[in-house]
């Protein structure tokens, strides 16, 4: 019985500890990365997550023909540089923020609707003071629309 009780206020800590970290990662997204967009306009979604030192993770997005868009990409301070790139649905790359100095955000125009993947790693530290001791924190994608 003991070990039900445990296991029950084990998994309620993880979650509350979870949904905790997702509230403060988006906010984090609202507050900083949506600054990156400016002056293209918030298309009102808050794409967020917890990443660690070599992690990577994939969002997926319809773009429509005609419209000019902004993708912002940030992290936070306790992070390493975060690479982004921009890959069609055969995964050729159609931009890599690593080729320009890891800027935060990349402005394009699509001429066709399609679907793109925006992959986002957090790079390692080579320099890090403990190899046991990777970085974490928020990262964020962000997407913007140009005014008409």
């Amino acid at each position: 019985m003991r070990s039900l009780a445990f296991i029950l206020i084990f998994t309620g800590v993880v979650v509350f500890s979870s949904n905790n970290a997702n509230a403060q990662c988006k906010n984090f997204a609202k507050r900083v990365c949506r600054l990156e967009l400016s002056p293209f306009i918030h298309d009102g979604n808050y794409n967020a997550a917890i990443l660690t030192e070599g992690e990577d993770a994939e969002l997926f997005k319809t773009f429509y023909a005609g419209q000019e868009y902004r993708i912002a990409v940030c992290g936070s301070e306790s992070l390493p540089k975060v690479e982004f790139k921009v890959m069609d649905v055969e995964r050729r790359v159609l931009f890599t923020n690593a080729s320009k100095d890891y800027v935060p955000f990349w402005d394009f125009k699509v001429e066709a609707t399609q679907q793109l993947i925006i992959m986002v790693k957090v790079l390692d530290n080579p320099g890090g003071s403990d190899p046991d001791m990777l970085a974490s924190g928020c990262v964020a994608i962000m997407f913007g629309l140009k005014a008409n």
